[in-house]
This record gives structure tokens, C-alpha cells and sequence, in this order.
């Protein structure tokens, strides 16, 4: 296997990560309340701590000496291969909940699977995220159904996020030419098994929050493009931010 390919998979693993992690930041300090704000620092901590360990892995495979720090500070827009999903804006409350209700409930999925990778490093980086994921899963499956069964407001912006959100999970489900080959060669999940259970556990919630499901598009359109380096404008405005010091002062460390 050509090792740059094994380098591709595991970045779009680590990008997921990092682009999740970074949106969650920016409710700290704004949460609805401090407890709230507080958990959901600890939640990107834990989506960007797991980028990291990604990271490593992959400059540990790469011909040329790079450290893991290369990876979100000095790659252009283009060579992110993150889903269109996690890059969207945060939104109010409920946006950010449904967002990480389908992101969250694929993640726990994913991993579970990922635990059984011919890959050890992978299937050693899985066994430490589940527990992380096993509770971003819950948490946003509670705040869900908490939104959704709570007053007219908080049931009716729950459900316009749900709907809003819903033609960006499918590319979850569809794998990229270099998922395919990892999917094949053992070390990735066959992301098309994750999704009954996915469409399962996200009706679970649905039906307990007194929500209703989104309708998938008639003619099953989805956003897609991420995996492949095409992502919406959110992105651009993502890595300004997040490169700024490196790209202004190269190399700085503190």
C-alpha cells in the first residue's frame, strides 16, 4: 500500500477532529450557562486532543520530517479533508446540539468499529477516543431530547436545526476513494453498515424529544465535496483564524 494513501485516510480523520473541536471553542465564554460553557470546552478539548494524537501518527508515516503542528497550521484550504458537516457556523444552541447529535452519534459508531483496525496505531488511537466519544454521544443526545421537549421556542429551534443540518450527514456514509482502499485492505469500517444503527439511534432521540425526523431529499442530493478538498465558505474564514500566527510569524513557538 502506498503509504501517502494511508496518510490521506488518517488526516480526514484528524481534520474531522480538528474542524469539530475548533467550532465547539467558540462557545467558550458564550455558553447558556456556566456549566454548559464549561462542558463544552471540555468537549473540543477532546475532539482536538484526539486530532493531535492523529496528527502524530501522521507525520510519523511521512518521508519528509514533519511534526503534528504542520498539519492545521501550514496546509492551505484545499488540502483539508474534513466533512462540510463540522465546518459550519455554530449557530444558536440548538444548532450546535444537532450538529453534534449526528456528528457525535457517527463518531461513537465509527470508532466502535475502528477498534478492530489491522491498523494497531489506528485501533490504539480508537480504544482511547470511545470513551471520549461514548460521552459527547450522550451529551447531545440529552440536550436533544432536553431542547426538544422543553418549550414551544426550544422544541421549534430544535427541529429547524435538525431539518437544516440533515442534507449534510450523508457524506458521512459515502466513502472517498481512499476510504474504499482502507475499507478493503481492513484497517477503515464499512461506513454504509454504520448507517442503520446511525438512522436508529438519531429516531431514538427524535421520538423521545418530541421531534420529527427530516425527510431525506427526494432525490437523495447531499452537500459533499469535503473529503475531496471542496468545502463551503466557512472553511476559508476557519483556517484565517486558526493560522494567523503562524502564517504572520513563521515557526513561533511559546
Amino acid at each position: 500500500m502506498n503509504p501517502n494513501e494511508r496518510i490521506q485516510y488518517i488526516l480526514h480523520l484528524a481534520d474531522n477532529n480538528l474542524i469539530a473541536g475548533h467550532r465547539l471553542s467558540e462557545w467558550c465564554g458564550h455558553g447558556p450557562i456556566l456549566e454548559v460553557d464549561i462542558a463544552l470546552a471540555n468537549l473540543a478539548l477532546d475532539q482536538i486532543g484526539n486530532a493531535r494524537a492523529l496528527y502524530q501518527y501522521a507525520a510519523s508515516l511521512e518521508s519528509t520530517p514533519r511534526n503534528e503542528d504542520y498539519y492545521p497550521y501550514q496546509r492551505t484550504e484545499r488540502d483539508f479533508r474534513n466533512i462540510l458537516l463540522v465546518e459550519q457556523p455554530i449557530g444558536d444552541f440548538a444548532f450546535t446540539i444537532a450538529k453534534s447529535l449526528y456528528f457525535d452519534t457517527f463518531q461513537y459508531l465509527f470508532y466502535s468499529q475502528l477498534l478492530q483496525s489491522k491498523d494497531a496505531q489506528l485501533a490504539a488511537i480508537a480504544e482511547k477516543t470511545i470513551k471520549e466519544v461514548a460521552y459527547h454521544k450522550r451529551f447531545s443526545s440529552e440536550w436533544a431530547v432536553r431542547l426538544g421537549d422543553g418549550t414551544t421556542e426550544s422544541n421549534e429551534k430544535m427541529q429547524t436545526a435538525l431539518h437544516s443540518l440533515w442534507d449534510y450527514t450523508g457524506e458521512m456514509f459515502e466513502a472517498s476513494d481512499v476510504e474504499a482502499l482502507m475499507q478493503k485492505e481492513g484497517i477503515a469500517p464499512a461506513l454504509g453498515d454504520l448507517k442503520t444503527e446511525w438512522l436508529q439511534h438519531i429516531q431514538d432521540v427524535v421520538n423521545e424529544g418530541k421531534l420529527t425526523m427530516p425527510k431525506a431529499n427526494e432525490n437523495g442530493w447531499f452537500h459533499k465535496g469535503g473529503k475531496k478538498g471542496l468545502h463551503s465558505e466557512h472553511m476559508g474564514f476557519i483556517l484565517a483564524e486558526m493560522q494567523y500566527m503562524q502564517r504572520a510569524f513563521p515557526n513561533s513557538e511559546w
